[in-house]
């Protein structure tokens, strides 16, 4: 079998999680409340610090309908030019939801508060109304970065003083608290609304949450069944998501090594650049001449897959489908790759 390093989102479920999901106590969660999604909706609503949370056949459905509560259509969201929300949804924002996005371009990796100041508009019957301020951590795009737990405190204070809430995507926030030692409850006190998934890097075979207060999420379940996202014995889903949380959640630091010793293997390698991983994501920019799409094709080629992101630039990621072993590996693949490609 190929060694697959495209996303943290290839791994499979184990025997183990199997078994959860096959043992789980389930009902009809449209009708009554499935008894396990409505155990896992307590159990992240009380990590996360919120008053309620929602269980979500995807995150990209639990940020879109948060969107849609949050902001009424014609309304304008202020967002990371490079965020998943905005980029790699399909257009659901502009196209369901009928909100505009704001792009903000950050002034280093990431958007900041002072970036966020800047692009907030004084109010004109030219310009749609700000509704709603939106923080990805990590940022997919900018390769797992992580904004600090301060730094996201000023661009809460920032959405504040503009008068709208605080969205925080944080599909992969679980990785946050493995990289800083901070509790995920400590970011998630920065936003109003918190989205967080179960099967990016948690190893769950789908499923993802929102939370925030009770009457916040009253609305996301009716947005949600607007969206076609009213749920069966949804308990199945949400078994395999407990079990991750209780059994993956702890090694996810492993991920995070791991990611380091790709890096530090692939180094320079053929000219390339390497963005030093904060977390599981390794982006590697390949050297004038070539293309990202080359690098891929050849890697494959060696049993090594990996996503093209951009013209140039290579996505990596660890999760816990692949040793060590298997990293150093592919890294000994990828560098023969950037060397001749």
């Amino acid at each position: 079998m190929p060694i697959d390093l495209r996303s943290d989102t290839v791994t499979r479920p184990s025997e183990p999680m199997r078994a959860a999901l096959a043992a789980a106590e389930v009902g009809d969660d449209h009708l009554d409340g499935d008894p396990t999604t409505r155990r896992l909706e307590q159990h992240v609503a009380a990590m996360l610090g919120k008053p309620a949370a929602l269980f979500f056949p995807t995150g990209t459905m639990a940020n879109l309908a948060a969107i849609m509560v949050h902001s009424p259509p014609g309304s304008e969201l202020l967002v990371d030019a490079d965020a998943h929300v905005v980029n790699l949804t399909a257009a659901g924002v502009a196209a369901v939801a009928g909100v505009q996005s704001r792009f903000v371009t950050p002034t280093s990796r990431v958007v900041d508060a002072t970036d966020f100041k800047r692009a907030i508009r004084s109010p004109s019957r030219y310009t749609p109304p700000l509704s709603l301020v939106s923080v990805e951590n990590t940022h997919n795009g900018a390769g797992g970065v992580v904004t600090p737990l301060a730094d996201l405190r000023e661009i809460s204070g920032v959405a504040a003083d503009a008068g709208v809430p605080l969205h925080l995507d944080g599909a992969r926030l679980w990785n946050v608290e493995a990289a800083t030692g901070v509790a995920v409850a400590d970011y998630a006190a920065c936003a109003d609304t918190v989205m967080v998934s179960f099967s990016k890097g948690l190893g769950a075979p789908a499923g993802a949450a929102l939370a925030g207060t009770r009457e916040f999420i009253d609305a996301a379940w009716f947005t949600r069944k607007r969206l076609g996202g009213g749920l069966r014995q949804s308990g199945i889903l949400a078994a395999a998501a407990l079990f991750a949380l209780e059994n993956n959640r702890n090694r996810l630091a492993e991920d995070h090594r791991n990611a380091a010793r790709f890096a530090e293997l692939i180094g320079n390698a053929g000219g390339a650049s390497v963005v030093a991983p904060d977390t599981n994501i390794v982006m590697i920019d390949v050297r004038d001449g070539s293309t990202a799409e080359a690098v891929a094709r050849a890697a494959a080629e060696h049993g090594v897959l990996v996503s093209v992101w951009s013209g140039r630039r290579v996505r990596v990621v660890t999760h816990l489908d692949v040793t060590t072993a298997d990293v150093e590996a592919a890294a000994a693949v990828m560098r023969t790759v950037l060397v001749r490609d």
